[in-house]
């Protein structure tokens, strides 16, 4: 089972074995929405299905929300009933990849966790390294899939909201690791949310550290360094991981599971909910 990377010549072998497997393409593009399907439909990974980042991994209005933000997390039961129309079944390894640097990939590997489905990993460099390493791809729309029974089982990952972020502000049980570009971060441009700036102790790392020039996942020894450098003592299992809108925060947090790191909290709203509170605190710089 292959539970946070999954390499090329890994996944290659797995097809070769006839083991049950859902492959799923979450290729998106945030300023062009209709990217991802139109990039899906010209070459795809055989046998993939597609996830939509603003219909499939979004919630469609606040009734179906579990968090906030300008990509608000569906509920459990809400996704779960699209798994079972994506035909996902228990005994399922499910791979995820995109053509955007894992991150929106990692936004589907975090929600499969987060649903109870262990059996879930990235595809370590995406559908450019699958291509640079001869793997094979079709065109056209994804296969009709037979509706399963899935059903959630218990959260293998941890969501944390606004009000439980700004209760543990400043205490040592808690630390936000922001993945957003320095600019934004720092306050310096703020291109999508109403306010510029990071939620006041917020570390930041950008989640593109996490590459080698080659867009692999850098080796687990090099990531733990860096991340207990950026810690500088503090706890790991204290950090809670935020971007913008939840999405871009996950590579960290995979990062750190390569790492040999505990998982751990995701904060999905991130600053897209936080910032349009005028009551929760803001910081710049």
């Amino acid at each position: 089972m292959f539970t946070t990377l999954i390499t090329c010549a890994q996944l290659q072998a797995l097809q070769q074995t006839g083991a049950p497997l859902m492959l799923i393409d979450c290729t998106a593009d945030l300023m062009n929405p209709a990217v991802g399907a139109q990039q899906f439909l010209q070459a795809h990974l055989p046998g993939a299905l597609h996830a939509d980042l603003d219909h499939d991994l979004s919630a469609q209005g606040d009734s179906e929300s579990a968090s906030g933000g300008r990509h608000p997390l569906p509920r459990r039961e809400v996704f779960a009933q699209w798994l079972r129309q994506m035909g996902l079944h228990a005994d399922m390894q499910v791979v995820v990849y995109d053509r955007n640097g894992q991150n929106f990939c990692g936004r589907l590997w975090w929600m499969l966790k987060w649903a109870g489905h262990a059996a879930v990993a990235v595809l370590d460099g995406g559908f450019s390294a699958w291509t640079q390493a001869g793997g094979a791809v079709e065109s056209g729309p994804a296969s009709p899939r037979t509706p399963s029974d899935w059903t959630l089982r218990p959260a293998l990952r941890t969501l944390v909201s606004a009000d439980e972020v700004l209760a543990r502000l400043g205490q040592p049980d808690q630390t936000l690791i922001d993945a957003r570009a320095t600019p934004r971060y720092r306050g310096e441009v703020e291109p999508l949310d109403p306010v510029a700036g990071h939620i006041p102790g917020a570390l930041n790392r950008p989640f593109g550290l996490n590459l080698d020039e080659q867009g692999l996942f850098k080796p687990a020894a090099t990531l733990r360094a860096e991340f207990e450098a950026l810690l500088a003592g503090r706890d790991p299992a204290s950090v809670v991981h935020q971007c913008g809108s939840g999405v871009s925060a996950v590579p960290n947090l995979l990062a750190m599971e390569v790492a040999g790191f505990a998982p751990t909290r995701l904060f999905a709203g991130s600053w897209s909910e936080w910032c349009r509170d005028p009551a929760r605190p803001v910081a710049q710089g």
